[in-house]
């Protein structure tokens, strides 16, 4: 019986070491890391690209472009040709020269032709899509086309006139050099690189005619008879983009001159009859360019 229990035990034991010589299997546990993206869904997606910097075209939505407003450039969606400008407003100033004929002084020159130039300045906004109106004043100089001097040869103007109040008035000179201010309001298409458009204008012409008047009773003072009235027209012409900020333009502008008249403050007096009309028509070549937008 002992023998029994110490075989017993002795197996116990060789069976307790057995298990403790077995590798044990080890736990692994696996963590994966998970990265959660934005979803970006696009809508009427449009392929465009820019004017002023130069990239492959991408897609943007509607919401992409108002998110790109900040920056200073148009738009162009090439499925239209469209240009989306993303600015409202637009400031910039003009520079150019021009040609005008008239026939105010047919009867004094051969040459109606006068040379001149001009500078201004504008403000435009965008109204509808490839449509945009602009409000521009400007200032021109005229160059004269003939001289009428009767200090030094005489001329079809000679002699004395008489204001309604019988005053005597002596001729001394008269030329067609004279400053023009203008307000000007144009409708423009944009095309591509090109932005035709009409307009609707309305200008003053300074003309002055010297005459020798009256300082108490002699006849030694000189003074200038001036135009004054408003004078109403129309204009069309065409634009072409060199630069984003940059634009070449060719105008052409023409308005009449009814009943002109040359005006002094101290006599009342008017050299030219009542109901004239004087047609005067104007080509400009002219350089825009745009200094800020907003």
């Amino acid at each position: 019986m002992p023998f029994k229990k110490l075989v017993f035990i002795i197996f116990l034991l060789s069976l307790e070491l057995v298990n403790a010589q077995r590798k044990k299997t080890d736990t692994v546990y696996v963590y994966e890391k998970v990265i959660v993206y934005d979803t970006v869904y696009l809508e009427k997606a449009l392929k465009i690209k820019t004017n002023d910097l130069h990239f492959k075209p991408r897609v943007f939505n509607e919401a992409a472009i108002r998110e790109l407003s900040f920056f200073d450039f148009h738009i162009i969606d090439t499925t239209k040709g469209l240009l989306i400008p993303t600015r409202k407003f637009e400031l910039g100033v003009e520079a150019g020269i021009g040609l005008k004929n008239s026939n105010w002084a047919k009867e004094s020159s051969d040459n109606r032709q006068q040379t001149g130039f001009n500078a201004g300045i504008w403000i435009s906004r965008n109204v509808f899509k490839r449509f945009s109106l602009m409000l521009s004043a400007h200032v021109y100089y005229w160059n004269s086309t003939f001289d009428l001097d009767a200090n030094k040869e005489e001329t079809w103007l000679d002699g004395y006139y008489f204001t309604e109040d019988h005053q005597p008035l002596l001729f001394q000179k008269f030329n067609d050099k004279h400053l023009e201010y203008a307000m000007q309001l144009k409708l423009f298409y944009e095309w591509k690189k090109f932005r035709p458009f009409i307009g609707f204008l309305a200008n003053q012409n300074i003309y002055k005619m010297q005459f020798m008047v009256p300082e108490n009773n002699v006849l030694n003072k000189l003074d200038d008879f001036k135009s004054q009235q408003i004078n109403f027209g129309y204009s069309f012409g065409v634009q072409y983009r060199i630069m984003q900020k940059l634009l070449l333009s060719l105008e052409y502008q023409e308005y009449t001159m009814k009943n002109i008249s040359l005006k002094n403050s101290s006599f009342n007096f008017d050299i030219f009859k009542t109901n004239n009309t004087f047609a005067e028509r104007k080509i400009n070549l002219g350089i825009s360019y745009r200094i800020s937008s907003w």
